[in-house]
């Protein structure tokens, strides 16, 4: 049975170059989205007629730096309107997403005090728990919100934790492990009551749904172009004036304000022509008359048509023996396309092992969130295998999973 999504499906993936590929003589199926997607055949272009055409160091009087300088700018714009913000202004671009948070929490521990607190998840990739893991060393309190066996945090212990002392509260938005669809909302309303700051990590929820930072009301929110079908390349949010309140590390020679402050060296030129790019492939896929509305239209579709795939492979899984499904079902909307699964007699890896001889590309493990594989008592059975949907996926390719997931023995 086919898909009854509103994505044109063949039309998309005639713009990735990569799904045209075949391996021993077969397609491949990507399903390691959350690992990194697949890019379009228009931001290939953007980086490499970048390098064509405009390749130089910023500030210069002749025409390719003036190029570069407005390549980097049409980026903070297409990102503004890719959340929301409040403008350019608020974009700061940096190596990875891993890279700015330690830049942020190195910042921070310059403001907070001993005796002020910080809550993290159980839940969360350690690249929103390390940083601020390390302002332990400045005698700041760092607690944990509870992670509870169905995969959802515990918001109970969440209330209870968070007080006076609490400077920054750090979450996802989204578990790129399980899937899980964090309350930031509520988050946010209790940052609000105790005049805490709010961090998002949105690497794993920027894929599949549209952001507007100014409607959450968050002060900070990080995310990750090849998670979006862009380059690598790590992208900072900060609430307008916030980021110059901050002593961030930066050479005498270096932007003093903001978005600049908290950049560091010359930035990947090409990689920020394709982030832009990546932007404007997703607005491609919507309708309205500014950026920002065909960014939240095309989102109303990719969402649909992702829930419905996922959704599709985790009732299917539900199904085949041996089979544990880890992580909420699909009952609620509040989930990512995400799906993670055990088997009975097997380790996460050989199940991985088994999908790569069909050309199947998934991932096993922990994936960095190895707090929450503890929680659950997956850690040392390997973790859990994931499958990533993203928009580019089709119903064959689900059932050619099913499949080959079923043959395992």
């Amino acid at each position: 049975m086919k898909s009854t999504s509103l994505l044109d499906s063949v039309a998309i993936r005639g713009q990735f170059p990569s799904l045209k590929r075949k391996h021993n003589s077969l397609p491949v199926t990507y399903l390691d989205g959350p690992g990194g997607t697949q890019v379009p055949e228009s931001v290939i272009q953007a980086m490499v007629n970048y390098y064509r055409e405009s390749n130089a160091n910023t500030h210069g009087s002749f025409h390719s730096a003036i190029e570069t300088d407005q390549t980097i700018q049409a980026m903070r714009v297409q990102m503004a309107a890719y959340l929301n913000a409040e403008g350019p202004e608020n974009i700061s671009i940096g190596q990875n997403m891993t890279t700015l948070n330690f830049y942020l929490a190195r910042a921070l521990s310059r403001v907070f005090k001993p005796g002020d607190e910080v809550l993290i998840t159980q839940l969360d990739h350690e690249a929103n728990r390390g940083p601020w893991l390390t302002l332990r060393d400045f005698g700041i309190k760092v607690r944990e919100i509870a992670l509870k066996k169905d995969g959802t945090l515990d918001y109970d212990d969440f209330q209870n934790k968070i007080n006076e002392n609490t400077r920054l509260v750090a979450m996802g938005m989204s578990s790129n492990c399980i899937g899980t669809v964090n309350n930031f909302k509520l988050a946010r309303e209790l940052t609000y009551k105790y005049n805490s700051w709010l961090l998002l990590d949105a690497v794993h929820y920027a894929p599949h749904f549209a952001i507007d930072v100014q409607e959450i009301g968050c002060d900070f929110l990080l995310c990750s172009a090849y998670k979006f079908y862009g380059p690598h390349v790590g992208l900072l949010y900060s609430k307008s004036g916030l980021l110059d309140r901050l002593p961030t590390d930066r050479l005498r020679t270096a932007g003093q304000v903001a978005p600049e402050s908290i950049e560091t060296g010359t930035l990947n030129h090409a990689a920020i022509a394709g982030v832009k790019a990546a932007v404007e492939f997703i607005a491609s896929l919507g309708a309205g008359n500014t950026t920002r509305e065909k960014i939240v239209t095309a989102f109303n579709t990719i969402s649909e048509h992702e829930f419905g795939l996922a959704s599709y492979m985790y009732k299917e899984l539900k199904g085949i023996k041996g089979v544990h499904l880890v992580g909420q079902d699909f009952s609620s909307k509040q989930r990512t396309p995400t799906v993670s699964f055990t088997m009975e007699g097997k380790t996460p890896l050989q199940v991985c092992d088994h999908l790569a001889t069909k050309n199947i590309c998934a991932w096993d493990g922990h994936f960095y969130a190895i707090r929450a594989m503890e929680s659950l008592g997956l850690l040392e059975k390997g973790g859990v295998t994931r499958l990533g949907i993203s928009l580019y996926n089709t119903r064959e390719e689900m059932d050619l999973t099913l499949e080959t997931i079923s043959a395992i023995h």
